[in-house]
């Protein structure tokens, strides 16, 4: 559990990384990511808070934050005032645009695994938290 805890917190330091000349935080990329995959379809709160990997993030706060650096447009659901359909802006998906990279960068992080031990790799986490 010490290896996975350490190998945990050195992988969020090396993505941290990629971020920090960014205007955006790992976890408002994620949902700019989320936001691009239902494009250009709206998408809820709640489908953004089962969809975001940071289960702990509060998922409104991030919209708040990305609505106001206008990255994203919320408006109230028509069919339902208590709900907000949020959409990812052109700004958005500009800046997903410039930070692709960072995909890419990310799975340097394997390069030193087969496909086979990836495959392994995550069928254990996977098995972990069953």
């Amino acid at each position: 559990m010490l290896n996975l805890i350490y190998t945990t917190n050195w992988l969020t330091a090396k993505q941290d990384s990629l971020f920090k000349d960014s205007d955006v935080t790992v976890q408002q990329y994620n949902v700019l990511r989320i936001l691009r995959g239902q494009y250009p379809n709206p998408c809820s709160i709640k489908l953004i808070k089962e969809r975001m990997l940071d289960r702990m993030s509060d998922a409104s706060r991030i919209v708040d934050k990305l609505n106001a650096k206008q990255l994203l447009t919320r408006r109230e659901c028509p069919n339902d005032r208590r709900s907000v359909d949020v959409i990812i802006s052109e700004k958005g998906l500009e800046l997903l645009k410039s930070l692709d990279y960072i995909d890419e960068l990310s799975k340097q992080n394997t390069q030193s695994l087969s496909d086979d031990e990836i495959n392994t790799l995550n069928d254990l986490l996977d098995k972990l938290r069953d």
